[in-house]
């Protein structure tokens, strides 16, 4: 698998911004959150090429994050907030950028060579603390996130999917009943 154009775009300029910060980790929330904003304000349909693009975006961010030395846990912990922010703040669908965001952090973290069932729990753990902060139904959103991750996994390899379903199965951080639904669902 190979970063898309605009996902590389997004991880040269995130690598420039934060290289020589004093905060690594505030330099890459806030540089992702004003890609996405600025990403949605040039599509007239954030709908469907703007969230696209938000999967692009987040896999930019962990190829940046890996780049310059940021811990993926940290960065990962923080994308959530990082693009719900930048979606709010052009009034797009903060719903479907989760499942978006979660689709191109499980990508990004494959692309880089990192413990992508990790990232995934990581993923939904940062969802699920975030979204009440940005208005969003806590289940509803843990919902698609585990959609995004496991699309995003099953997208890698069959095995690396499988690996994502076992890994959201066995984290006693998430909501089992919600995660069990959508693992058991996605698979028929």
């Amino acid at each position: 698998m190979v970063l898309s154009k605009l996902a590389q775009e997004v991880s040269g300029a995130l690598v420039a911004t934060v290289k020589g910060a004093d905060d690594v980790i505030a330099a890459l929330r806030g540089a992702v959150k004003n890609q996405v904003a600025g990403a949605l304000k040039d599509v007239s349909d954030t709908a469907t090429s703007g969230m696209d693009m938000v999967t692009d975006i987040s896999k930019g961010s962990i190829s940046a994050a890996s780049q310059v030395g940021v811990s993926l846990t940290d960065a990962v912990k923080d994308m959530a907030s990082s693009v719900l922010s930048g979606v709010s703040e052009v009034g797009g669908d903060t719903l479907s950028a989760v499942s978006n965001m979660a689709k191109g952090v499980v990508a990004g973290a494959a692309e880089v060579g990192e413990n992508v069932g990790q990232v995934a729990v990581l993923t939904v753990e940062g969802v699920v603390s975030q979204a009440s902060s940005f208005g969003l139904d806590v289940t509803q959103a843990t919902k698609e996130a585990v959609l995004g991750v496991v699309k995003g996994a099953d997208e890698v390899s069959d095995e690396v999917g499988k690996s994502v379903r076992n890994a959201l199965l066995s984290a006693a951080s998430l909501p089992r009943d919600v995660v069990e639904k959508v693992v058991k669902g996605s698979e028929s």
